[in-house]
């Protein structure tokens, strides 16, 4: 079986239902805030709608993860496509009700389909040899670039196709999100073939490998990243970095809305910051294999750093925002993409379906509690001193990596 060919079918199908799956996470990323506080009444409430799509994420994860476990990749993947279709459709019918309530829950259901977007990317790593695992795992990652960055520049067209279609205000990207949601599903379970997870346990099985029972369960996955410190600052290092970019992020719309700045100029900041997100994700994939995981995580903790630095010294700078946002974008990805590949290869091929779940419902987990804190601090003292409670996260990841290395210094000459 030439396992490189389907590994290269597998990278094309997966980075293709990115590109449609990030449509719909652009869109509510960057327009659920805005619409949450239109129909809440208050700009306190716009916080809930990342932390509900979050919590979303966070609550699909480990469920799509065990499918895929069960059944593979493409099973799950189609699963969670229709699962965030059925949120798009929710958004908007809860919108049009003005109902507060069901928005937030249509977020959380939308969510879905941000699980399938963090799932993806393990998924390209299922056939990937290790020394180019991250670099496969980031290409998968860097398709993500074409959805969100159109997502939230769906604005314009959203709204003429809402008004055709009679739909409330700021709701028409989400029609479109439907629409990208529903053919990635068809995506996947039509053309995942053959299934890269399944075919990576057969490869192991033929190759003489001993193969025991995959391990479920929240409470294994804890065990597992106890016998394997690399996994457990990977998960920490995923799960503060989502957190650091969901808490600032979130709240950018509407300090710049407040602000009175135009809601295309906040859709293109956001957009540049989704860019920075994925579209160097090869660049540090590709340095990720070269210099290793942990000086990346390191590299990308730095960024974050300065990006911080940035919206503190300058928040009322539109042109400082954005800036910020882009390189609040670029650390997440060098710290997403080489933490993602620590984890996969720091745990056996047979319990990784299990701790990779586990680690996107922490990571989700961890950005829900950072955007709802977030709108509070924000409520409080304001955008500029938002990041400097958010340097803390930064600073915990930074221990953690650092004393990764000593300890596997401490053992390696003992």
């Amino acid at each position: 079986m030439d396992y490189g060919a389907i590994q290269r079918r597998s990278l094309r199908v997966l980075a293709t239902g990115q590109v449609l799956g990030g449509l719909g996470m652009g869109a509510a990323f960057s327009l659920g805030s805005l619409l949450t506080a239109s129909v809440g009444g208050s700009p306190a409430f716009a916080g809930l709608s990342a932390t509900m799509s979050t919590l979303g994420t966070a609550l699909f994860a480990i469920p799509l993860a065990r499918l895929a476990g069960r059944v593979g990749r493409r099973f799950a993947l189609a699963t969670g496509g229709v699962i965030g279709l059925v949120g798009a459709i929710m958004v908007i019918v809860s919108a049009s009700l003005n109902n507060l309530p069901l928005l937030l829950a249509s977020m959380l259901t939308l969510g879905a389909g941000g699980a399938v977007n963090l799932q993806t990317r393990f998924a390209a790593a299922d056939l990937a040899k290790p020394e180019t695992r991250a670099r496969d795992l980031s290409l998968v990652v860097w398709a993500t670039t074409i959805g969100v960055v159109a997502g939230p520049n769906l604005v314009g067209p959203g709204d003429l196709l809402g008004e055709k279609l009679g739909l409330p205000a700021l709701t028409g990207a989400f029609a479109i999100a439907a629409v990208a949601q529903l053919l990635s599903a068809i995506l996947y379970l039509s053309a995942l073939r053959p299934d890269p997870l399944l075919v990576a346990r057969a490869r192991a099985s033929s190759e003489g490998g001993v193969q025991t029972p995959p391990r479920r369960g929240f409470g294994v996955a804890i065990r597992i990243l106890a016998e394997s410190p690399a996994a457990a600052v990977a998960v920490f290092a995923l799960a503060m970095s989502h957190a650091t970019m969901v808490a600032v992020m979130a709240m950018t719309p509407v300090h710049l809305a407040l602000h009175g700045v135009i809601i295309p100029l906040i859709g293109l900041t956001i957009s540049l910051h989704t860019a920075g997100m994925y579209a160097f994700s090869p660049v540090f994939g590709w340095l990720a294999d070269r210099i290793g995981r942990t000086p990346v995580i390191l590299i990308g903790q730095a960024i974050l750093l300065s990006s911080l630095l940035v919206n503190f010294s300058a928040p009322d700078s539109v042109l400082a925002v954005t800036i910020a946002l882009i390189l609040l974008g670029l650390g997440w990805s060098a710290s997403t993409v080489a933490s993602s590949a620590l984890l996969t290869e720091s745990v056996a091929a047979q319990d990784r379906t299990t701790v990779q779940g586990f680690s996107d419902t922490v990571m989700s987990l961890a950005g829900a509690g950072g955007g709802a804190l977030a709108g509070l601090v924000l409520a409080a003292v304001g955008y500029g001193l938002l990041n400097i409670w958010v340097i803390t996260l930064v600073v915990f990841v930074v221990i953690a990596v650092l004393s990764l290395g000593w300890r596997t210094k401490a053992s390696a000459t003992a």
